[in-house]
């Protein structure tokens, strides 16, 4: 957040005025009640001021000023997604911003992708009957296969209508846990969500799940406000079904190509009676 020239030459003086005319753009339409401001009195637009995104966005009002004013500095990817954020740029309107800037387009909204391609799909339905499932980052279920779907209490996700497995895993009644070992095994999960919230602070989506289920479950309140971190890895979990009882199973997490955030977690018996469960359970289904 330096007040340098970037050096970008002729083509950089050519974007400064486009980006100082579509930051202005863009702040007129955001209103105060908008992000939660009074629109206090004497004010000459219903938009907001410069002072108002500097303060929202945690920038200096000057350098906030100079920026939309297109003088050279130099802008970090942390400073736009927070200028973003504040002006409400959609998926479309950041990466213009970014552009604008001379700033290596990073998205922040990866972890909202809500569908999977017909490949990604296939490879799904060929690891049955070992139970896959892609999550993004937020643990939103984005596809399955059927094995996924007899093991682990899909109904209860679907009519939830929620789609997440940490809103059904802290939402349904102890009992129906499909964790064995809840106590343990959740704080691990937020914590994995937490290292990943780390990229999304302020997102409304993210903000807005974080809310809902703090207010639906206060153990997964207690969790959160632990600060805990933890990256994702390998796991031996222990799974309950009413049919065939419990399940030692290892958890796999397997990065896709073009989906950042997204993971394949595929999920293999990690003995032979457990083995043996799961394939009476797919045989029940036959």
């Amino acid at each position: 957040m330096t007040a340098t020239t970037n050096g970008s030459g002729a083509t950089g003086h050519r974007r400064r005025p486009e980006l100082a005319a579509f930051l202005r753009n863009r702040r007129a339409r955001v209103t105060p009640a908008d992000v939660g401001m009074p629109p206090g009195l004497r004010r000459r637009t219903p938009g907001l001021r410069r002072e108002e995104v500097a303060q929202l966005s945690g920038v200096g009002v000057t350098w906030y000023t100079w920026l939309e004013q297109g003088r050279p500095i130099n802008a970090s990817a942390q400073v736009l997604n927070a200028v973003a954020r504040t002006l409400r740029l959609d998926r479309t309107e950041r990466e213009h911003l970014y552009h604008l800037a001379e700033v290596p387009y990073a998205p922040e909204t990866q972890a909202d992708v809500q569908s999977v391609s017909p490949e990604i799909q296939g490879i799904l339905d060929a690891l049955d009957p070992h139970p896959a499932v892609v999550y993004n980052s937020r643990y939103d279920v984005l596809a399955i296969n059927c094995a996924y779907r007899e093991l682990f209490a899909v109904d209860s996700l679907e009519a939830s209508g929620i789609g997440n497995v940490l809103w059904t895993l802290f939402t349904v009644p102890e009992p129906n846990c499909p964790l064995v070992f809840r106590e343990s095994e959740l704080p691990l999960m937020v914590a994995q969500l937490r290292g990943a919230y780390g990229r999304h602070v302020g997102e409304p989506a993210w903000e807005s799940f974080i809310h809902r289920l703090s207010a639906a479950s206060d153990f997964f309140s207690r969790l959160w406000e632990s600060g805990d971190v933890v990256p994702p890895g390998p796991r031996v979990k222990t799974f309950r079904h009413q049919a065939i009882g419990e399940v030692r199973m290892t958890s796999v997490s397997l990065s896709i190509n073009g989906m950042p955030e997204c993971r394949i977690v595929a999920y293999t018996p990690d003995d032979e009676e457990s083995r043996r469960r799961i394939e009476a359970l797919r045989a029940r289904q036959t």
